[in-house]
């Protein structure tokens, strides 16, 4: 019998970690609200860390943390300035994020994964190599792989806790780990530039021009791990096809910047940037495909979904039109819109879960619709 509601030791203000109820995991995130989907713990022991810190995160978080007060210190105006990305490159993914909501909780994990374990690592091991074999092969060699094998993990930890559904999903996680890693890479450019009177010049490059590059870059790693799971592949093979991609796309970027220092480098980074704006374009319609097509069948499965998981008429109206869903969100309150949200994402992965190939999960299926069920009471 599946559990229609928080244990008894679970108030509403105490978010935390609790026995699983459907016994999925050892232990389940609960918000305060509803069940989470974060599970942890391989043991008896009840995780410490909130949904959104993991252990490689808080070890490597202090370094990052130092390094950037550094920067701060020496050049505030360039440490703002390396902001701008996020300006820039969130509202994209939002607006991708919307057909299927992932847990904020997970987001920010991605973000952080990127700004922490990410960047430090890489820096590690390309200040090792740019030391014993030069810039150039740190740019081109090592920055590639390392930094590609490091966003990576990043996915493929939100892969193991089970929150990865799609193929979008897989972009917008990678896109987030991306993003954590551009912000602090930028720091350290735009401090270097700004001691050197060329932050302007660095700054429309990379802040403005190109930040859309590493996200581009690590897209292929969460594109293969959405394809994974959407056809019940090994995820782990399909990652590492995604890597490959992922390193040879930023090796080229990275030669191409190293290559218009030479005599006739103008016109080598100019052919360059041409090829990376044709295959961020390809890039951008593919993903525009790929959402309408999610939306499609969202709707498509909508009066499945109303009439196997007892929704009412009034919600099958909402949610089989995009338009009105949206529109109804727009009606609502912020709280409201919360809770509304919750109930759209469980729809939404559910709808995912129904479309994908294979034998269903009928574990997930109960753990998906009980949360459904949950958001609802919670609207109510």
């Amino acid at each position: 019998m599946q559990p229609t509601g928080p244990p008894a030791q679970v108030g509403q203000q105490s978010p935390g970690w609790y026995v699983d109820p459907w016994a999925t995991a050892p232990w389940r995130w609960w918000d305060g609200q509803a069940w989470t989907a974060h599970v942890g713990g391989s043991t008896g022991r009840k995780p410490r860390l909130p949904s959104w810190l993991s252990p490689p995160i808080l070890i490597c978080a202090l370094p990052v943390l130092i390094a950037s007060a550094v920067y701060f210190a020496g050049a505030p105006l360039a440490v703002l300035l390396g902001l701008v990305p996020l300006v820039i490159v969130l509202p994209a993914l939002w607006w991708l994020d919307r057909v299927e909501p992932e847990p904020r909780g997970s987001l920010v994990h991605s973000l952080l994964w990127g700004a922490t374990v990410a960047i430090l690592i890489s820096s590690v091991v390309n200040g090792i190599v740019d030391g014993i074999a030069g810039t150039t092969v740190a740019a081109v060699v090592s920055a590639p792989l390392i930094e590609e094998a490091t966003k990576g993990l990043g996915v493929y930890w939100i892969v193991r806790r089970k929150e990865l559904d799609s193929v979008v999903d897989g972009v917008i996680y990678a896109s987030w780990v991306a993003l954590g890693f551009a912000v602090v890479e930028d720091f350290q450019y735009f401090a270097t530039a700004d001691a050197e009177d060329q932050l302007l010049a660095v700054f429309i490059v990379r802040g403005i021009v190109t930040p859309f590059a590493h996200p581009l870059f690590t897209f292929w790693i969460g594109l293969a791990a959405g394809l994974a799971v959407e056809r019940s592949r090994s995820v782990g093979r399909y990652m590492l096809f995604g890597y490959v991609a992922a390193v040879a796309t930023h090796a080229a970027w990275n030669g191409s910047l190293s290559l218009s220092e030479t005599e006739s480098g103008g016109v080598i980074l100019l052919v360059a940037a041409a090829v990376f704006v044709i295959l961020f374009g390809t890039v951008l319609v593919s993903l525009i495909r790929v959402r309408q097509k999610e939306r499609q069948q969202f709707a498509r499965l909508a009066p499945m979904l109303v009439q196997r998981y007892g929704l009412s008429a009034a919600e099958l109206d909402i949610f089989s039109d995009w338009r009105r869903t949206l529109a109804t969100r727009r009606s609502l309150t912020r709280p409201q819109r919360k809770h509304f949200d919750r109930v759209h994402a469980s729809l939404a992965r559910l709808a995912v879960l129904h479309s994908r190939q294979g034998r269903k999960d009928s574990t997930g299926e109960k753990r998906l619709a009980q949360a459904l069920q949950e958001a609802r009471q919670a609207e109510l």
